[in-house]
This record gives C-alpha cells, structure tokens and sequence, in this order.
C-alpha cells in the first residue's frame, strides 16, 4: 500500500472504507470562547479499533495511567476512573483544553517497526487475546499506522515534520478541540492546531488524540493532518502514532504489550 504524502489528508482510499463497518458519529466543538456546535458524522472504521477509544487493553501506552503530578492541575483521579477515560466514558465538563507543550519532544512513527517485523510479537499477542489472528491485526495496524513522515519533533510552537529525507517547520496555535460521539456509546477527543501561516509545503491542520482529556505529558499520539478540519474528524481508519524518538523498537513492544 502506497505511504500516504504529509500535504495529503489522512483518508483511506474508498474500497477499504467500504470494507469496514459503518459507524455514526457526532462531534461537538469547543473553540477559544468555549461555545458548542454539533456535526453529525459517519465514520467507516473496523468495529471498535479507532484509537480515539479503543478497548482493546494491549493497544499502545495509556498516558491517563502515568500523571505527572507536577503537570495535572489537581486531578486526583484513581485507576477505575482513568481506565473509563481512556475507554472513551467521560463527561463534556471533565474535557479542558490543552498546550502543544503536552505533545512537546522528538518523536518517532512506529511504522517502520511494523514494516520489518519488529512489531510481529505484538500482533501475536494481541491475536492470543483477541478475536483476528495475527495476520489480521498486522494488516489492520498497516492501515491504521501507515504514513510517510517517519519523524516530529515539538518545539514551543514549532512543529517539524521529517518526510524522505525533508524537514518542514511550522508554526501551529491552538484551535479548540472536538469531542467524538460512537455508535458504540464511547467518546474521544481530538485536540486541534492550526498552521499560523498558509505554506504549500505544510499542513493547515493537525489533531492529536491519546486518550487524554486534560493537560498531561503525552507518551505516545495518534496525530492527523490536513488541510480540512471537518474532514480530518471523518477519518478513523488511518491513525500515524508516534513514540519517544529515544526509544528502540524492542522498547516500543515492551510498551505495547505491557498495555
């Protein structure tokens, strides 16, 4: 499958949306002067995989489980309640806004690891405690992971993203964030930033999701980017997810299958 291009929207091509399940969805905005407005969207994505509220218990790292206490503007917030946040079981009033400092380090995809088989260990442990076999949670994450910016580093306002040997800067400012209501009854955030000034080269929009809803350092992302917000949040089936650049890809399995 072709690598999708940085300027490109993160969308799948239709034949594999058709593949997938159908599954409504509604959003509703939080923007600088906290006001709501409502959208309906239908998503197609495989059952209850996107990682915006994924309930598979081996998916990636869950942040909500590793509050700095210096970084958590007084949430005290026991496991049972940090396990329905990441679940996606939360109320609008707990959501809060949120600082690109939260998503602030050098940052590597974990696509590459999949492409030489690194991350095999993982798929045969999701498939020894899941419903696919292997074959099929590699081909899902395929979907779900593949990109070709292989590298982000966060830097203030500043965002770099390393694509076939090229580095792109922009600057990006916050603009509000999205809560996503599934079919399922589960829910997941989208916090949105957008390109300061219009460049051919760079995304207008980014939107990061990592099962938080309120400031906190982030250990892993799911990040999507484009040049349409709304269509940005119809997209869940191709979710480029990012690591701490100092970590190995044998420290990347630890991770996921330690979660």
């Amino acid at each position: 499958m072709t690598p999708l291009p940085l300027k490109a929207a993160s969308a799948l091509v239709l034949s594999a949306l058709i593949l997938t399940g159908v599954q409504g969805v509604s959003a509703s905005e939080h923007d600088h002067d906290h006001t709501h407005n409502d959208h309906d969207h239908d998503h197609d994505h495989d059952h209850d995989h996107d990682p915006d509220h994924d309930h598979d218990p081996d998916h990636d790292h869950d942040p909500d489980h590793d509050h700095d206490p210096d970084h958590d503007h007084d949430h005290d917030h026991d496991h049972d309640h940090d396990h329905d946040i990441y679940s996606g079981y939360f109320d609008d009033e707990q959501v809060e806004d949120r600082a690109l400092s939260d998503w602030e380090g050098d940052w590597q995809s974990v696509y590459p690891y999949l492409q030489d088989g690194t991350l095999d260990e993982v798929f045969a442990h999701k498939a020894d405690n899941g419903d696919k076999t292997a074959e099929e949670y590699k081909a899902y994450y395929d979907t779900g992971y593949q990109t070709d910016v292989e590298r982000i580093v966060i830097d203030g306002s500043d965002v770099t993203f390393f694509e076939n040997g090229q580095e792109r800067t922009g600057e990006y400012q916050y603009d509000g964030y999205e809560i996503l209501t599934y079919q399922a009854g589960n829910r997941g955030v989208r916090f949105i930033y957008a390109l300061e000034e219009a460049s051919d080269d760079l995304p207008q929009y980014i939107q990061f999701s990592d099962h938080s809803i309120y400031p906190t350092d982030a250990h892993h992302f799911h990040l999507y980017w484009g040049d349409d917000r709304e269509a940005l949040l119809e997209e869940v089936t191709n979710w480029p997810t990012y690591y701490p650049y100092e970590l190995s890809g044998e420290e990347i399995v630890e991770e996921m299958i330690a979660h």
